[in-house]
């Protein structure tokens, strides 16, 4: 007799943010859907997995990372890096431009287990020299970057706009941006923005451009631009959020500072979503820069758990258009599927600058993408035949 099915996860903790449920329970996998969810699930499984001291949440997804596996200075391999600490799917802030789309959708996209989705680069060049992708503002072509979109726009969730001095030079940032809205409005497609330091341009002035549904990413750096001021947020910033734009947390390399972090959930501002900013020059550090490390950043300084498991699973499936998907577990759903486990670690967490907070930290321990059980030591001492 065929088993009912494919997949059968225990866990002492299922945690779906869209719904609200939280309880200890089962999920179920036929193929690759999610079809059924609750503390009374019976029948058989070919793989059973059984985590009592586990949380199951829906598979992570990452707003703002580097996956590319070739022609991005910063890219990294999605699969090995990413997909097997918990991240089923990720976007790629500005990897490729319109000169190097197909090969990425090729290469990266096409050949990747993770779900990779592409915010194109403004610059036709992307990201693939050491300079400033705008630079030199001739790399800015309108009709390029559009065809590009057109061509693969199921590959393609918006456009990645960095106004930064790193990416510009001595291009104008403000020209930069107003570019990008014309492609924005010639696809219909968000922004993806990085801000510029608010002594070249003022804040205010830059984030007044944003339409809803755009997201401002690097939202709590310290330095070159900050969202913070005397221990409140700016009210040019509070007032982009009301007006429908998303803030994102794009850890990177140099982009998360505790105080601001600190600062702004105390004030009633945390992050819509969480991301990691993943890029090489993160492989090999200890602890392992992923996204369930800086989740556990952001639960160091007081953001509520509810919010910290939305922003990284029901708020960025629907950020990316992607909610009757991913992003939850209702039944029907595809069955992306991440297990954490809390360590109470003594070792401290640390921000950018080196600033230290104490707290534990999660850590993936078993991913499930698209109803298949992905390698790694712990899914493979869990799973058994039923």
């Amino acid at each position: 007799m065929l088993p009912d099915y494919d997949v059968l996860i225990r866990a002492g903790r299922i945690v779906c943010p869209a719904s609200g449920f939280d309880s200890p329970g089962m999920v179920a996998v036929r193929g690759d859907r999610i079809v059924a969810v609750g503390p009374d699930v019976v029948g058989s499984a070919q793989h059973v997995l059984d985590f009592p001291n586990a949380v199951l949440l829906p598979g992570l997804i990452d707003l703002h990372a580097h996956p590319a596996c070739s022609g991005s200075i910063f890219g990294v391999d999605p699969d090995q890096h990413m997909l097997a600490r918990g991240t089923t799917t990720v976007l790629s802030q500005g990897d490729a431009g319109s000169n190097a789309c197909e090969t990425f959708v090729r290469e990266t996209i096409g050949r990747s287990q993770t779900q990779v989705i592409l915010a194109i680069n403004l610059s036709a060049t992307g990201e693939a020299g050491p300079s400033g992708c705008f630079e030199r503002i001739d790399t800015i072509n309108v009709a390029a970057c559009v065809s590009a979109i057109d061509r693969h726009r199921k590959h393609i969730w918006g456009i990645a706009i960095n106004t930064s001095h790193r990416c510009c030079g001595q291009t104008d940032p403000h020209k930069v941006l107003l570019t990008g809205l014309l492609v924005a409005a010639a696809t219909g497609l968000p922004i993806l923005y990085g801000m510029r330091r608010p002594e070249d341009w003022p804040l205010r002035e830059q984030l007044v451009l944003l339409r809803p549904g755009d997201v401002v990413t690097y939202c709590f750096r310290s330095t070159p631009h900050c969202i913070v001021d005397r221990g409140r947020v700016l009210s040019a910033v509070r007032e982009t959020r009301y007006r429908g734009i998303l803030f994102d947390v794009g850890h990177g390399c140099g982009s998360f500072d505790f105080s601001v972090a600190e600062a702004a959930v105390r004030d009633g501002f945390p992050p819509d979503t969480i991301s990691t900013d993943l890029q090489r020059g993160h492989i090999g550090q200890t602890p392992t820069h992923d996204l369930p490390l800086v989740m556990s950043k952001l639960r160091s300084i007081g953001m509520v758990e509810r919010d910290i498991f939305a922003a990284v699973t029901s708020r960025p499936a629907r950020t990316l258009g992607l909610f009757d998907e991913i992003g939850s577990l209702k039944v029907g759903s595809r069955a992306d599927l991440c297990l954490l486990r809390w360590h109470d670690s003594g070792e401290p967490l640390v921000d950018v600058h080196g600033q230290q907070r104490s707290g534990g930290r999660w850590e993936s321990i078993a991913t499930i993408r698209a109803g298949r059980i992905v390698p790694n030591a712990a899914s493979q001492q869990a799973t058994s035949s039923s």
